[in-house]
């Protein structure tokens, strides 16, 4: 635990508790406690923090330091130690009992000299006790020399001075560590700190950071560590790690990761590394890189001691040394091997921390030669078909080996699997394919083969990483790449690059990425393949196939589209497919696209889109739902309503997350939108993923905190969307920052332009939420033609539209408008149905305002915008309305009004009438800041003093009433 900044011990309440009591407890009271705990899991801490609340009661305390004086181990190191310490209470007559105490043991003839020794320390201690009463506290204990330790232990056991109380802490004792067993049991209690709870964890690091983390980096933080996850100076050793290098972005408000989860790693610093993670004696450097060159040799591939014990006796030297490496490791327990003998180290941050240090052994050579065992003997197929796992030795290997007999293993190895590690062989196939030349025959039917399995499985990332071997494939020369294969072969090579092409495409677009096309060239984000430009004109001409795909770019909020007028459609070709029949595989047909397309512009677009697919198509429950998310911007659900089975699904990809955003967003959990906003970002810009980022996310996410009245984090998100992005969701949360933000006229001119520009670009869904934003204000302006005029323009975007969102909307703006009621209530009872939580609020505004039953559809809506967090801005509108129709806005409770840990810390230190200043020293704050959050919880609870507090506190009432998080220990109900 890190005590630096004089911060609150998280997580340790209960443990400090103790500890201090047993420091107040002097007189015939007195106790001896020992705290045990791992390295790094806050015994310091707790003992700093107990020190100063015991003081703050007026007790003494004095450090007993023995560990590395100039005396003798033994008695003569603790009279020493002793001495030192009571020389702080300034009596004479205390030094010089001390001092005699200290001479048997110079006087070696003396029999019995350490005994009589310990005896005379005991009462030179119990008379300093009885004059001025003082507790001892020694830390470190495993640091004692046995003999001190030993004399200790005795001290207690036999020679305990009366009234004397004492807190000792230490690592747990190993038998054969004789002395610190012996403090074991000579304490009256032993106290061990248990791991912190994930909870506590993330206190913890919101401690550390100064602000909010997202629940993503806490769950990335403790897979990291492993069994260390709840060990605080791991944590922050952590923490520590990953600000140094970039690793933490803040977003909204709170602090995200921006790096693989695999990356993070502990502190590089050697001293700390070995005092925290080896449980014995610390390591010297010889060791240290050793144990690297295995964390480097784990990194891609798993070795099993099988594969050591094959290897030949006459192998590389420093194939050897980490094969001797491994053993003692396993014994520390730093390396786990599981029942296939498969080896890999319990704190990942460990491994990750190891590999970053400097070593001196080359372990490429260690899996050319695992590989070699296997297939000299097997040959390469064989060796790659019956032994897959292979496949990674020959990744790192690299060029220790040559590529013929690795492509072969690759190949074998991927191919076999396909079906039971589909992950280890889309690595496989990317491997070999690294190794391919452009113009091998194999290249096609590999990049086939592997686009295939990425698709079958959703593995989206996986799919957009095959750009570059397609680009380079596609770039050969006719001569180079085709050879004297039959024109059958040729055509069939085409065909699967047609095929691995579309694949490709749709992967970008479910990474929310620009696939290339003439037209989109100097759009925004990244071109085909890697993204480092655009490819030329001869490959080009083979991407007729990524044409269509990049048509939903724009309507899904993926980048720039080009203005088009609305209505008119856009021409794609593509190649036949062999063996594949349009719209019968997991791809999208031609026609398919064109719909998808067509969803976000008008009806008569739409219709036509739909005449081409077959009769069975026509569903009017598909086509709502693909209006649905074209409204939204979501492509994951707008492919799921088109392809329906034939849909693999969206994964893991940017596309995925946005529909989990989208979702939560209509359901009316918008922390967990907001928090999905954030996984996006921090995605986008975490090294070695090939993910761009949701440009409607970012709008959608600054709806939220608008609507909240948190402008600022709404500002920096929309800050992050190009201007040439017009899709209207990005116009909508631009009108309303603008509006909340003081400037009313330049939120209605913007909302006109972004508007004319949307349709300029095709876009209609949508386009209603801003009408009905633009209508809303102008009520809120009084502004009753403008109101009219933008009524007009719904009922005609309705008219082209024709989708559920565009008719509520229209009833809506008719119930402002016009004071029709049942129009109001039926755009109510449609937005129920699909599930929208914040437009239902609006049709509450709405029936409120024409005053349909006002005064229960204003209690709806004030619980609703309470339930949402809604701000000032709503909250502002529900007082002008209820004042103007002389209605009583309901008070309400906020809706996250559970008492926080730090709530029932200091309510727990109240009922153990502890006073203000004594809770001051305890939480490490001034009486000022005690006295303002006793005044916040007395209002939270209701509670008039504290005798108040207290009571509600022992007897259960607040657990009753709610307000106690469960699990909390203490409570009755």
């Amino acid at each position: 635990m890190d005590v630096r900044d004089g911060g609150p011990v998280i997580g340790r309440e209960s443990e400090l508790r103790e500890v201090t009591r047993t420091l107040l407890s002097t007189g015939d009271p007195a106790r001896v406690l020992l705290l045990v705990g791992a390295a790094g899991t806050g015994k310091t801490a707790v003992l700093e923090h107990a020190r100063r609340a015991a003081v703050e009661e007026g007790a003494r305390v004095l450090r007993l330091r023995c560990h590395d004086g100039g005396s003798t181990p033994g008695a003569a190191a603790l009279a020493d130690g002793v001495h030192s310490a009571l020389a702080k209470l300034h009596g004479r007559r205390t030094t010089v009992r001390v001092s005699g105490a200290r001479r048997p043991g110079r006087q070696r003839a003396v029999p019995y000299g350490e005994l009589s020794q310990l005896s005379a320390l005991s009462e030179a201690l119990t008379e300093a006790a009885r004059d001025s009463p003082f507790a001892l506290l020694l830390d470190d204990v495993e640091r004692l020399p046995s003999a001190t330790a030993s004399a200790l232990g005795l001290l207690i056991r036999v020679f305990r001075p009366a009234g004397v109380p004492m807190v000792m802490a230490g690592r747990p004792a190993h038998p054969r560590d004789g002395g610190a067993s012996q403090l074991t049991s000579a304490a009256d209690r032993l106290l061990e700190l248990p791991p912190l709870r994930p909870a506590d964890v993330e206190a913890l690091m919101v401690h550390v950071l100064g602000r909010p983390v997202e629940p993503a980096l806490v769950t990335a933080v403790l897979r990291a560590l492993g069994p260390m996850a709840g060990t605080p100076e791991a944590v922050l050793s952590v923490l520590d790690s990953m600000d140094g290098r970039g690793g933490l972005l803040e977003l909204g408000g709170h602090v995200c990761l921006t790096e693989p989860e695999q990356a993070l790693r502990l502190t590089t610093d050697l001293a700390q590394l070995r005092r925290l993670c080896w449980p014995g004696e610390p390591q010297d450097t010889a060791d240290l890189d050793a144990a690297a060159a295995v964390a480097r040799a784990l990194e891609h591939a798993e070795i099993r001691f099988d594969d050591l014990h094959r290897l030949k006796p006459g192998g590389p030297r420093r194939a050897g040394l980490v094969d001797r490496a491994l053993t003692p490791l396993v014994g520390d327990g730093i390396l786990t091997v599981d029942e296939d003998s498969r080896a890999s180290f319990a704190v990942p941050a460990l491994a990750a921390a190891l590999r970053a240090l400097p070593t001196h052994h080359e372990v490429s050579s260690l899996h050319a030669l695992i590989t070699r065992s296997l297939s000299d003997r097997l040959g390469a197929e064989t060796a790659g078909g019956g032994h897959p796992r292979l496949a990674d030795h020959v990744t790192a290997a690299g060029a220790e080996l040559d590529d013929a007999p690795a492509v072969d293993v690759l190949l074998a190895a991927a191919r076999t699997d396909a079906r039971s590690d589909w992950p280890r062989s889309v690595r496989a196939y990317s491997s070999a394919l690294g190794r391919l030349a452009p113009y091998d025959r194999r290249t096609p039917g590999v990049l086939y083969e592997s686009a295939e399995l990425s698709l079958r499985h959703a593995d989206h990332p996986g799919a957009l990483a095959l750009g570059e071997p397609l680009l380079a494939c596609l770039d050969a020369s006719p001569a180079e790449r085709d050879g004297d294969g039959s024109r059958e072969a040729r055509n069939g090579d085409r065909n699967r690059l047609v095929y691995v092409t579309e694949v490709w495409t749709l992967a970008a677009l479910h990474e929310h990425r620009l696939p290339y096309t003439d037209a989109d060239a100097d759009a925004d984000g990244p071109g085909f393949g890697s993204g480092s430009g655009s490819p030329n004109t001869s490959v080009a001409e083979h991407l007729a196939a990524v044409e269509g795909f990049a048509a939903l770019a724009g309507p899904y909020g993926i980048g720039r589209v080009a203005d088009r007028p609305a209505g008119e459609g856009r021409r794609t070709t593509f190649p036949p497919v062999v063996g594949r029949r349009p719209g019968s595989g997991p791809l999208p047909s031609p026609a398919e696209l064109r719909l998808l397309a067509a969803a976000a512009g008008g009806r008569a677009e739409l219709l036509a889109a739909l005449g081409t697919l077959p009769p069975e198509a026509d569903s009017a429950r598909t086509m709502d739902r693909l209006l649905h998310a074209a409204t939204h911007a979501d492509l994951a659900d707008a492919l799921a309503a088109v392809l329906g089975d034939r849909y693999t699904g969206a994964g893991d990809s940017t596309a995925a997350r946005y529909h989990a955003m989208v979702r939560s967003y209509l359901e009316g959990d918008w922390d967990q939108a907001l928090s999905a906003a954030r996984r996006i970002e921090a995605r986008s810009r975490t090294r070695g993923t090939e993910a761009a980022t949701a440009q409607c996310a970012r709008a959608l996410a600054a709806e939220i905190h608008c609507a909240r009245g948190e402008l600022g984090h709404a500002r920096a998100w929309l800050e992050l969307v190009p201007d040439s992005v017009a899709h209207p969701l990005v116009a909508w949360a631009r009108m309303s920052l603008r509006y909340w933000s003081g400037r009313t006229a330049q939120a209605l001119e913007g909302a006109r332009e972004d508007v004319r520009r949307a349709r300029g670009s095709g876009l209609l869904s949508g386009i209603e939420k801003v009408l009905l934003r633009y209508l809303s204000y102008a009520l809120l302006e009084g502004m009753p033609q403008v109101m009219r005029r933008t009524l007009g323009e719904l009922e005609a975007l309705h008219e082209e539209v024709g989708s559920a969102m565009t008719r509520e909307t229209v009833l809506l703006g008719r119930g402002l408008v016009h004071g029709e009621v049942d129009g109001a209530l039926a755009a109510l009872r449609s937005v129920e149905q699909r599930g929208d939580v914040y437009m239902g609020l609006l049709c509450r505004l709405c029936l409120v305002e024409i005053g349909d039953d006002s005064d229960r559809r204003l209690a709806e809506a004030s619980y609703l915008a309470q339930s949402l967090g809604i701000g000032r801005a709503t909250r502002t509108t529900l007082g002008h309305m209820a004042r103007r129709r002389s209605l009583v806005l309901p008070r309400l409770r906020p809706a996250r009004d559970r008492l926080s840990e730090a709530d029932i810390r200091l309510t727990v230190l109240v009922s153990d009438g502890a006073t203000n200043r004594q809770i001051a020293a305890r939480l490490a704050s001034s009486e000022k800041t005690v006295e303002r959050r006793l005044t916040q919880l007395f209002q939270r609870t209701g509670c008039r003093s504290r005798a108040e507090l207290a009571a509600a506190w022992l007897d259960g009432s607040l657990a009753d009433r709610g307000l106690v998080p469960d699990g909390v220990p203490g409570t009755s109900r």
